[in-house]
């Protein structure tokens, strides 16, 4: 039995670390989808294209050579065979990474490596055909709106600030919160003029995490998947 698990939500929320341990715990694939439009900017300034100029940058994302590793475990991202798992997560990358998720032929281009990825689970893939627990923005209403299980992982400004300083800065006193607001209030303000996942669609369950740590709120995922499929024997 194949099972897709979509989830959503904005930064902070916690979606990579929960979607990361419920895929472990499942034994399915993890897809990082911003993962994706981090390593498509990042190539886009090492290859020197202007991120203001949408169609150069659509006509580069076209041309990626992305290889993207689904293991929970060991998740990895290849571009042009180097690994830039950690050149994505740089700040430079996270303050332009906007300038390609809110591009729309770069969003179409990603979206359909996306897809693909996530059928290649259904039917083989690493999993063998058991899933693929995939997570993002769009997943539940754009790029797998079909998906067996569908989340919104949301939490309020204050828990998901708090939790990416924590991540950047090692701490989430007022400085780091100060230097991480732009990062996510931007972002998600930004990303929002294209796709809307502050609020859950038709059929797609909300999970507030707000007041949840992370095994909590992986249980209550878990049990949204419960509740929705039979896990994978």
């Amino acid at each position: 039995m194949s099972t897709v698990v979509a989830v959503d939500g904005p930064s902070g929320s916690g979606k990579s670390s929960v979607s990361r341990e419920v895929a472990r715990r499942l034994g399915l694939a993890y897809l990082d989808t911003g993962a994706m439009y981090r390593a498509a900017t990042w190539w886009c300034l090492d290859q020197g294209v202007p991120l203001t100029d949408g169609a150069a940058v659509a006509a580069a994302v076209r041309e990626l050579p992305l290889v993207v590793g689904v293991d929970p475990a060991a998740p990895t991202v290849v571009v042009d065979g180097r690994d830039v798992g950690a050149a994505i997560r740089t700040t430079e990358v996270s303050s332009q990474v906007s300038a390609v998720a809110t591009n729309l032929d770069a969003r179409a281009e990603l979206g359909r490596r996306q897809r693909a990825i996530i059928d290649a689970e259904r039917t083989g893939g690493w999993s063998g055909g058991r899933g693929v627990v995939a997570e993002g923005r769009d997943i539940t209403t754009v790029v797998a709106p079909d998906a067996d299980v569908r989340v919104l992982l949301t939490a309020d400004e204050a828990a998901r600030l708090a939790r990416r300083a924590r991540e950047l800065h090692g701490t989430d006193d007022a400085a780091a919160i100060a230097a991480t607001h732009d990062q996510v209030v931007r972002r998600d303000a930004d990303d929002s003029t294209v796709v809307d996942f502050r609020v859950a669609a038709d059929g797609v369950v909300t999970v507030d995490s707000s007041h949840l740590d992370l095994p909590q709120t992986v249980d209550a995922v878990l049990g949204v998947v419960a509740r929705t499929v039979a896990p994978p024997a």
